[in-house]
């Protein structure tokens, strides 16, 4: 469903004033779907007046929290391509390897950029946690914002490899053990210390099973 704008907000985007929209409407230069007082305009009637054309992409995103974990990297991407595949005039591969918590991943602020620029309209993952572990509607709301769809292909809930969970639970200790002095700081760094023994343990199992 394309994204419609209130008069400021068509305003902002087009670089004048209310009053300038009021007139133009008045001009037959741009016409407004009114609903009742509101003037509401749709997104692709101002890429018109920019010069620019709606897009029709996705992007597909695929994340792990470790490299070790670059086959389930290829195939959430498979996945994903297979899922999007002809439903788009363009479609863009981005990825991490990095935790779910990390708000700077070069591939999340990839994301970012792609929808400020209006080059994308739709944001495909696997899992609402391979996006980010937590706040995943806050970030959906915020790619709304940009009139940037997210769609979540194998539903709401994962079974989750256990060393994924553990790097998670490291990273958020690590984090706030950098921020701690004393007793606390000692104690985060003891259970960091048990995590990476527990993760070491799981990798040693996986190396015997193979």
């Amino acid at each position: 469903m394309e994204r419609m704008y209130r008069i400021g907000e068509a305003a902002r985007i087009l670089g004048v004033s209310p009053s300038t929209l009021r007139r133009w409407d008045k001009e037959g230069k741009i016409k407004p779907i009114r609903i009742g007082r509101d003037r509401l305009y749709p997104e692709s009637t101002l890429l018109k007046l920019l010069g620019r054309e709606l897009s029709n992409a996705v992007a597909i995103y695929a994340r792990v929290s470790s490299h070790d974990q670059k086959k389930d990297l290829e195939t959430q991407l498979e996945f994903l391509r297979c899922a999007v595949a002809g439903k788009y005039e363009e479609v863009y591969e981005v990825k991490d390897i990095a935790s779910g918590i990390k708000g700077n991943r070069k591939g999340l602020l990839k994301l970012i950029e792609l929808a400020k620029t209006k080059k994308i309209r739709t944001i495909a993952i696997t899992y609402p946690d391979r996006l980010t572990r937590f706040g995943f509607e806050a970030f959906r709301e915020f790619f709304k914002g940009f009139g940037v769809e997210i769609i979540v292909l194998n539903g709401e809930d994962q079974k989750e490899p256990e060393k994924e969970l553990i790097e998670d639970l490291i990273a958020i200790l690590t984090s706030f053990a950098g921020k701690l002095y004393g007793m606390r700081n000692r104690k985060l760094k003891s259970w960091t210390k048990e995590l990476k023994q527990v993760r070491k343990t799981l990798e040693e199992q996986e190396q015997e099973q193979e």
